[in-house]
């Protein structure tokens, strides 16, 4: 007698794939990025991707949409007070090296190209954006910076690091993963913070 079929679990199928294709972008980017070997790294055959995903730029679509929604949810999550956030975005980005890695081989492979999801990442940044001017508008961080750069110095005081570990060792003398530096970090990022606020509120 034959034994029943294992019931089939797409939600946990498209899980692997996503998975592996992480891995495979964050290792060779995605123009480098072998279908084949995400199919063999999810343990599933090829036509079993396309049936989920399309193609490989959709496979890479909804990595990215997967990868701005954990960001957008630990953002909210997190105090708006840059002392407390920013430490805490690092501790996310050094859990988090292969979408560091990832961006990292698009920026090499695209320039200044438009990327796969320009709009929609670009709204996504532009929700930062604004939060962070409701947060000025509000007295809660100093109002003459412009609130861009400000996102994107948030982003370069929490990312550097991990994206060049090098140059982290080379000035400091440690890797981003030596707990030490991590400690070193954050009391560094906590300073920064309490920087950002307005003048009133330092004094309190």
């Amino acid at each position: 007698m034959k034994k029943p079929a294992a019931a089939r679990d797409p939600q946990r199928t498209q899980e692997r794939i996503l998975a592996a294709a992480l891995k495979e972008f964050a290792d060779r980017g995605f123009a480098g990025a072998r279908v084949d070997v995400i199919a063999r790294r999810a343990a599933i055959n090829k036509r079993m991707l396309y049936h989920y995903f399309g193609n490989k730029e959709g496979l890479f679509r909804a990595i990215l949409r997967r990868k701005m929604a954990e960001r957008r949810a630990w953002r909210e999550a997190t105090s708006e007070e840059p002392a407390l956030s920013l430490p805490l975005w690092f501790e996310h980005v050094c859990k988090d090296t292969d979408w560091v890695r990832l961006l990292q081989w698009e920026a090499l492979q695209t320039g200044n190209q438009p990327v796969i999801s320009e709009t929609e990442r670009r709204n996504t940044a532009n929700v930062a954006v604004q939060r962070i001017r409701r947060r000025q508008a509000h007295g809660h961080l100093r109002r003459e910076l412009d609130p861009r750069h400000l996102f994107l110095a948030m982003i370069g005081l929490t990312t550097y690091p991990v994206a060049f570990p090098q140059v982290a060792r080379l000035v400091t003398g440690r890797n981003f993963t030596d707990p030490v530096f991590q400690k070193e970090r954050r009391a560094f990022l906590r300073k920064i913070g309490g920087l950002l606020l307005p003048s009133k509120r330092k004094s309190r």
